[in-house]
């Protein structure tokens, strides 16, 4: 096995500031930079904090920044850089640094729980539910997330302009009410839960300008922006401008109204 001494800055600090510090590393053939990080604590700096778990790309927790790059870390391979090459290794941009490379990520939680959940249709137990298979391959691309939240921490309207969070739900979570949306057993709306308004009105789906920077950077290489997000947009834009589906809806009304 062969060895080489690399070139490593990585970020270290806590809220109240840090810097950039050079450190010179061991690496060995088909090594990843999490290695590499664990390599630094084992004999540079044992005090360094990183988050991480699986070390097999499943669990989400190694995400940082890889020569500005969100990556998980457990999943960059040594080889994808030149042998003389710098490589930094920061923490997540978009959300509050706790200490080095770990970073506070309970917006995303918060997020999370401002989505209702499954709504199951009435009538139907445990056990009968029934779909066809297009329908359950078409959700199952979205149910790869390991929540890493990479596609948060390079949305821009997350990760450059704080004053967004409150407003909008991250490409993550809009996912997530993609998926719902388009469940053919998801009974929302017969429960009165509008999960298109909300995603416009309360998730800020408006803010989403489709860069496809979320689905650039997705581990489990889900196309969020392609599968998701433009689908969910054009559903809105359905609801709320089609002309037919304005009368559809107001004959609906009326109709109810007169109902004995």
């Amino acid at each position: 096995m062969s060895t080489y001494d690399a070139r490593f800055r990585v970020w270290r600090g806590d809220a109240d500031g840090g810097e950039l510090t050079d450190y010179t590393v061991e690496v060995h053939d088909g090594e990843v930079v999490l290695d590499v990080v664990h390599r630094l604590q084992a004999t540079r700096t044992p005090d360094l904090a990183v988050r991480w778990n699986c070390k097999a790309g499943k669990c989400g927790s190694c995400s940082a920044e890889i020569n500005g790059r969100p990556r998980l870390l457990c999943m960059t391979r040594m080889s994808v850089f030149a042998r003389d090459e710098v490589i930094t290794v920061t923490p997540m941009r978009a959300f509050p640094v706790v200490r080095d490379l770990v970073t506070d990520v309970s917006f995303n939680y918060a997020k999370a729980r401002e989505i209702p959940a499954f709504v199951p249709p009435a009538g139907v137990g445990p056990g009968e539910y029934r779909m066809r298979q297009e329908d359950v391959e078409r959700s199952q691309e979205f149910r790869k997330c390991i929540e890493c939240f990479l596609c948060q921490d390079t949305c821009h309207v997350v990760r450059d302009h704080e004053e967004n969070k409150e407003a909008f739900a991250g490409p993550r979570f809009l996912m997530r009410i993609a998926e719902l949306d388009m469940h053919p057993l998801d009974a929302a709306e017969e429960a009165g839960l509008d999960r298109r308004r909300t995603a416009q009105e309360e998730h800020g789906l408006g803010y989403c300008n489709i860069t496809k920077c979320c689905t650039d950077v997705c581990p489990e290489s889900i196309h969020i922006t392609d599968n998701a997000l433009i689908p969910l947009k054009e559903r809105v834009v359905d609801r709320k401008y089609d002309p037919l589906v304005w009368l559809g809806n107001t004959i609906g009304r009326r109709r109810n109204r007169q109902a004995p």
